[in-house]
């Protein structure tokens, strides 16, 4: 395998030596992805759409990616890779050595989408656009992996660094990160990371290089229950919630970096005519300082109490107390890759180049997990735009010559990161 990269490589310096280096390091310098590659990615544009419906096509609810992870496996291996695999998570690895046995750089999407078992999904176009239900959330970040693959195998393209191209589970909602928490804590590639890129909007200017940070919190409020009449004047659990969401209403979060919170469902209770046993209070806490997010996860969980203590003074106890149960669902870690790492740079230079507006952002994604551990990490966009993330009428703009600009961000980076400046080349 070695003698074969070292092969690449050669073949690749030689294209670019007798053929188009001078075009190609002027492509470099200022960003952009060499133009062989990119009329390479072109030619491909209506097999990214193929695979866009068909991943698409392939339900993955939340802790059910398994179709879907086995479809896309097997789509990376067509593309050219061989060693491809599904981890103990879930999570598929495919690993493209490079010519030396350094850290990996890790290009990810992940699998899974926000729609319960059951949605209807069913690609539809009208003109250049197409709808569906995580089409670009996030069916378009592994689509355009393998479109990247297909161009480094088929243009015998050699990188310095080897490459995992991963597909994770768990990164909406309920997964809390746990395809990319597994593979940076307890997977076989965790001590040789060396970068992350993730894959995961339909906007190529976008590029996150902060993670916010997120707690969420079931909490639990129960007390005795009965009859809405018989037993009148008892404690009830719904006053003690509502009482907490007043509390956490009332507290005071920095505007810089953005603090928030957010009392987001609430469920229990047996009939109209009955005072509730149980009632569950779920919030959502973001911020992308550590410590702001500690001091309000303190001041929440000191509201939820207080709600409680008053509402077992204000009303009888004789046959039971509130109590409060506080449950932590979700956990994502903050953190930060600064502006002028090269891999900020590199990702700033290839969407201006292809002719988008690139500006900083922070979000939470499958990069906070590498980011909190202070490993450089990035998450970007691809593709010509969308819309409606999370909502069943979700859709891409996918005009050709724009979408193909977008889908060529990513690779550029991938290029610059792993060790190859830009190129083209064959055996």
């Amino acid at each position: 395998m070695m003698m074969k990269n070292v092969m690449r490589m050669a073949a690749l310096a030689a294209a670019l030596a007798l053929h188009i280096a001078p075009a190609q390091a002027q492509d470099a310098a200022t960003g952009a992805l060499p133009a062989p590659l990119q009329q390479h990615l072109d030619g491909q544009y209506d097999r990214i759409i193929t695979d866009l419906i068909t991943i698409t096509e392939i339900p993955a609810p939340p802790f059910k990616e398994e179709r879907r992870a086995a479809a896309f496996a097997d789509m990376l291996r067509e593309a050219g890779l061989t060693d491809v695999t599904i981890d103990e998570e879930g999570n598929v690895l495919a690993l493209r050595p490079g010519t030396t046995d350094g850290p990996v750089f890790v290009v990810s999407a992940h699998l899974d989408t926000v729609f319960p078992e059951g949605t209807p999904i069913t690609v539809t176009r009208e003109g250049d656009r197409l709808m569906a239900p995580g089409i670009g959330d996030d069916s378009l970040g592994l689509a355009s992996i393998l479109a990247w693959v297909r161009v480094l195998e088929q243009q015998n393209i050699a990188t310095r660094q080897p490459i995992l191209f991963v597909a994770t589970v768990g990164e909406e909602g309920p997964g809390d990160l746990r395809g990319v928490r597994h593979l940076f804590t307890q997977g076989a590639w965790k001590d040789r990371i060396g970068a992350f890129l993730s894959i995961d909007n339909p906007d190529a200017g976008r590029i996150v290089h902060a993670a916010t940070g997120s707690r969420r919190y079931k909490l639990v409020f129960k007390g005795p229950g009965g009859h809405s009449y018989a037993a009148f004047g008892v404690v009830n659990p719904m006053i003690a919630m509502a009482e907490t969401v007043r509390g956490l209403y009332a507290v005071n979060v920095p505007a810089d970096p953005k603090t928030t919170y957010a009392a987001s469902v609430v469920s229990g209770g047996t009939s109209v005519n009955s005072i509730p046993a149980e009632i569950v209070l779920e919030v959502d806490m973001r911020s992308g300082d550590p410590a702001a997010l500690r001091d309000l996860e303190q001041a929440m969980l000191a509201a939820a109490n207080n709600a409680v203590t008053q509402e077992n003074a204000a009303r009888t106890t004789r046959t039971g107390a509130i109590t409060l149960d506080p449950q932590l669902t979700g956990d994502r870690p903050a953190g930060e890759t600064p502006a002028d790492h090269p891999l900020v740079r590199a990702a700033m230079a290839a969407s201006a180049a292809a002719g988008f507006d690139p500006r900083l952002d922070r979000s939470s994604t499958d990069s906070n997990i590498p980011t909190s551990l202070g490993i450089p990490a990035l998450t970007i966009g691809t593709g010509a735009g969308g819309g409606r993330a999370h909502s069943t009428d979700e859709y891409l703009s996918v005009e050709r010559e724009r979408f193909i600009a977008g889908v060529s961000v990513g690779l550029a980076v991938i290029l610059a990161q792993a060790g190859v400046q830009g190129g083209s080349g064959s055996e």
